[in-house]
């Protein structure tokens, strides 16, 4: 397995074992309180601002300690530069995850049109976000195996 193919990995299993911690700590601070409806709109829009400092910062250590580990263990670098390819398969990850988000996003707001809770569209909304970031990793974990 490539130095890439393994950071998608970690990458990916990373971002659903993040996600759903969190996920779970504001589903449980959410039911643990009574809100009105501007407080409402105030917690579930904190819960999506501080989820991207959240993932990002995570991420970072994350990443760090995979680099550390593959070093130790298979000796091998990680690429200093990045070729074409890998360029291309950054491209075609981040228009993966442009659709993904987007159609969250027409979801939630199609949700509060046709007449469903605030609830369910920011839940639409935190998942559409996770979900484009899968979608990140699973594309590029898929071309770098196939290799375009």
């Amino acid at each position: 397995m490539s130095y890439q193919e393994k950071k998608s990995l970690v990458s990916l299993i990373s971002n659903i074992i993040i996600f759903a911690v969190y996920y779970m700590n504001v589903l449980q601070r959410y039911h643990e309180n009574i809100f009105s409806t501007e407080e409402l709109f105030k917690f579930w829009a904190g819960a999506i601002l501080l989820l991207m400092p959240v993932l990002i910062f995570t991420k970072l250590i994350i990443n760090f300690i995979f680099i550390i580990v593959n070093r130790i263990v298979t000796n091998q670098v990680a690429p200093k530069f990045s070729d074409e390819l890998d360029k291309l398969i950054d491209l075609r990850a981040t228009v993966h995850f442009g659709w993904v988000f987007m159609l969250g996003y027409l979801l939630s707001m199609g949700a509060l049109v046709i007449g469903m809770t605030p609830l369910i569209m920011f839940n639409i909304l935190l998942c559409s976000a996770i979900l484009g970031g899968i979608a990140i990793d699973v594309t590029q974990l898929y071309f770098y195996r196939k290799g375009i």
